[in-house]
């Protein structure tokens, strides 16, 4: 393995895309594009900020000599896969509450106390983003990304409900046969749309903006 395959496989590990790398080290994506295709090479400046990026050192970059101790990278990247794991189980936890209290007594608390238990299964999430340089799987992107959407939809939905066939709850989860009606296709929107946005942003960013998207 070469500079170039270096450079390449640690952005594709960190799951970014040549013009974010290109915008975090401050060249343009055809100069990424070269050093991943061996048609130049980054200056001292701009492989001393890969080593800060990736954190790796800059001896790993050019000849792959690892550091002797490694354990403080390898124990941040395995934080951040428990702290992945850790917040979609806690967004889950959000939902079930919120299912279970509102079928037990019809209350907005419900929907309260479950966005409280979700809002720090989104914040372990990007705790786990801070901590390490891996990124969270394609799989825990996505559901979580239904799991944080799943009650909003269902509440703008049911408000829907009621404004055109006057008819709906507004509930953590569709209540009722128009409620469900509407549900149905606008949360199967959100699951299309955030897969193929997350499958673009792994294989170099959406088309419309040249950038990955969150």
């Amino acid at each position: 393995m070469n500079l170039a395959d270096r450079i390449q496989s640690l952005r594709k590990a960190k799951g970014i895309s040549q013009e974010e790398l290109a915008d975090r080290v401050g060249v343009s994506r055809q100069a990424v594009s070269k050093w991943e295709s061996e048609q130049s090479v980054p200056d001292l400046e701009r492989l001393i900020a890969l080593s800060d990026l990736f954190e790796v050192t800059t001896d790993y970059l050019l000849k792959g000599i690892e550091p002797a101790a490694d354990g403080q990278r390898a124990g941040r990247a395995l934080a951040g896969r428990v702290l992945y794991v850790s917040s979609t189980a806690l967004i889950a936890v959000g939902l079930c509450c919120a299912f279970g209290v509102w079928y037990a007594r019809q209350t907005m608390a419900a929907v309260w106390g479950a966005l409280a238990i979700q809002t720090a299964g989104a914040a372990a999430y990007w705790i786990g983003r801070l901590l390490s340089a891996e990124r969270a799987s394609l799989t825990i992107d996505w559901l979580n990304i239904m799991g944080l959407a799943f009650m909003p939809v269902s509440l703008l939905t049911g408000c829907l409900s009621l404004l055109v066939f006057h008819w709906g709850w507004l509930a953590p989860y569709p209540n009722g046969v128009w409620h469900g009606v509407l549900f149905v296709p606008a949360f199967a929107a959100v699951a299309v749309i955030s897969r193929r946005c997350l499958k673009k942003r792994r294989r170099g960013g959406c088309p419309q903006t040249g950038k990955s998207m969150v």
